[in-house]
């Protein structure tokens, strides 16, 4: 539903429909690493604003953009859990002297 007014600019909208995998780590070493956006085939980053410049056209120009953003979950998987491994003061005294009796 694009019509086009008298000076050539396209208005309107280009619907587009896009899905990443957004991967949230809140405790990540680096801010970077903590909100994660990526193409579920290829794992790379999305640039939006490459995104946007394809809905709009080829034309050069500079363009004032309103840019909607619907966000659904398609589904959600629990984040990987840490293994820990633990072990008693005692067992580690036991195959330290082990060793050294060796």
């Amino acid at each position: 539903m694009s019509r086009s007014s008298g000076r050539g600019i396209q208005e309107g909208f280009s619907p587009m429909m896009k899905h990443y995998i957004l991967n949230l780590n809140p405790t990540a070493k680096h801010e970077w690493d903590r909100c994660i956006l990526r193409d579920p085939l290829t794992a790379k980053r999305p640039d939006i604003a490459k995104l946007i410049a394809e809905a709009v056209g080829a034309d050069t120009g500079s363009y004032l953009v309103s840019v909607n953003i619907e966000v659904q979950v398609l589904e959600q998987a629990a984040a990987p859990q840490s293994e820990q491994l633990s072990l008693s003061l005692s067992e580690v005294n036991v195959s330290t002297q082990f060793r050294e009796a060796a």
